[in-house]
């Protein structure tokens, strides 16, 4: 009888799977990862090895990690790590049958996202003229985010020749592979300009084995711009303006902005890149509930 292969292996050739054959992300291979080899650990402890998965080892696991305080977005979180495992044993034939399906994913509790007023954001980006490189960066890193409503990791990604002045747009390649091209208002443009040409310059020096001349954003040793520190300048930015937001708060009040300016859903679903109309509907429920607030002051028979 063959010895079953160590759990080990199995997360190797599952992550060259997943990342080889499925195009996931390198944020989202870690993440299954980090989840599974929890997974392992557990079944390892009760004397089991991947090729006895099922139903019950996994709800096991779960019902630990809900008991050590996991919120409702992590366990369901792990429950997709864990049917994406199973999908692939089965289809490797470690598993007879994948459990997978018969897993249940926790209902969310989607909470409405918090949303800068239109005030704040134009007295964050209407602050002292930047200066230096990082801050003439930053500035622009705001703008842009907050006029496209881009993901930071979006933003991170677009090359120069992704904005097209001769149309004022950018080129977003977005979740999915799926690329979408996004307007991009004067001030935006304005910041943009103000940092290719006195900041950028600046910020490009020779980075052994890295090719990003072609990198919107370039971040230390004229590197291109990696998502931690563009979290970072959004941070600095609108905490000198007495804010405390991040990048996906910018997305969350751009869109919710434009719907209170009257723009119809389906619009704000292409803005963001949502595949579903049910991603962007959170947003209604924003605007709605601002409504409500207004009605319930100014109404005389609220």
């Amino acid at each position: 009888m063959t010895a079953p292969e160590p759990a080990s292996g199995v997360l190797e050739r599952f992550a060259a799977y997943l990342s080889g054959e499925l195009g996931r992300s390198p944020h989202t291979v870690r993440g299954y990862l980090a989840d599974l080899r929890s997974l392992l650990i557990h079944l390892d402890e009760h004397g089991h090895t991947p090729a006895d998965l099922d139903v019950p080892l996994v709800r096991a696991w779960l019902s630990t990690a809900r008991a050590r305080g996991a919120s409702r977005s992590t366990v369901a979180r792990r429950v997709a790590a864990v049917r994406a495992l199973t999908r692939y044993l089965h289809r490797e034939g470690v598993l007879a049958t994948d459990p997978g399906p018969r897993l249940a994913t926790p209902a969310q509790q989607r909470s409405l996202p918090a949303v800068l007023q239109e005030e704040q954001v134009g007295a964050a980006l209407s602050a002292a003229a930047p200066e230096s490189p990082v801050e003439l960066r930053r500035h622009a890193v705001v703008e842009l985010l907050y006029a496209t409503g881009v993901r930071v990791a979006e933003l991170c990604a677009l090359d120069l020749a992704d904005l097209d002045r001769s149309r004022d747009t950018v080129r977003v390649l977005g979740k999915g592979d799926r690329e979408r091209t996004v307007p991009v208002g004067a001030p935006a443009l304005e910041a943009l300009d103000a940092w290719i040409t006195g900041g950028r310059p600046e910020l490009t020096v020779p980075a052994t084995g890295a090719n990003n001349g072609s990198a919107l954003f370039l971040g230390a040793r004229g590197r291109r711009l990696g998502v931690r520190q563009a979290r970072e300048d959004v941070h600095a930015h609108l905490r000198a303006a007495g804010l405390d937001s991040a990048p996906h708060g910018l997305r969350h009040s751009a869109a919710t902005h434009l719907l209170n300016g009257g723009a119809d859903l389906r619009s704000v679903q292409e803005f963001l890149g949502h595949s579903s109309p049910r991603s962007t509907q959170i947003y209604t429920h924003v605007s709605v509930d601002r409504l409500r607030s207004a009605y319930q002051q100014a109404h005389p028979r609220a």
